[in-house]
């Protein structure tokens, strides 16, 4: 399975999200799941590379431009992929990926998700979104999209799409076979 990941690129971050972004890479590898990411060789994006390509998993990176002209791409990308921009990043990784799990991030993260689910609401593709919800870093947007349903905005079959994880072994079943 390819497996994109989004996630902060900020180094600055609890080491719970280190070790579990670690955790996630050498399972993807364990399990022959390639990594497609951001490319960039800082923060979460760097340590779930890292672990992946040290568990012997395939790694794709996606780079635009300015993080390649920056000198920020990972030493651990197998595959590169440059691209002009994060629009055509964030289309090119979403195309090379059969599901995609979103770890703590920013606005980046947050735009790549709301890409994601929005091009599945109306029917672009089927593909699952998985926040990781590290230590509860997801519930302030859990909490808004509930109050999005409520309110009767959120198009039918968002929940198919969009799942919750709060643990590896959360991910290990909406990663599964029956679940895609």
């Amino acid at each position: 399975m390819k497996i994109c990941v989004f996630c902060s690129a900020n180094n600055s971050l609890p080491d719970e999200y280190f070790e579990r972004t670690r955790e996630l890479g050498a399972w993807m590898a364990s399990e022959g799941h390639t990594l497609v990411f951001g490319g960039c060789n800082m923060g979460l994006m760097e340590c779930v590379a890292k672990a992946a390509h040290d568990g012997g998993g395939q790694t794709v990176g996606v780079i635009p431009t300015i993080i390649e002209k920056g000198g920020k791409v990972s030493e651990h990308v197998d595959v590169r992929i440059l691209c002009d921009n994060l629009s055509d990043r964030k289309d090119l990784l979403i195309g090379r990926s059969d599901v995609i799990i979103a770890l703590p991030g920013g606005v980046g993260t947050l735009d790549e998700v709301f890409t994601v689910l929005a091009a599945a609401s109306i029917g672009y593709h089927h593909k699952q979104v998985i926040l990781y919800n590290i230590d509860g870093f997801w519930d302030s947007l859990l909490d808004m999209l509930a109050d999005l349903r409520r309110r009767g905005v959120l198009r039918d079959g968002f929940d198919d799409t969009l799942k919750t994880a709060r643990c590896l072994d959360d991910i290990k079943r909406l990663c599964s076979p029956e679940q895609q």
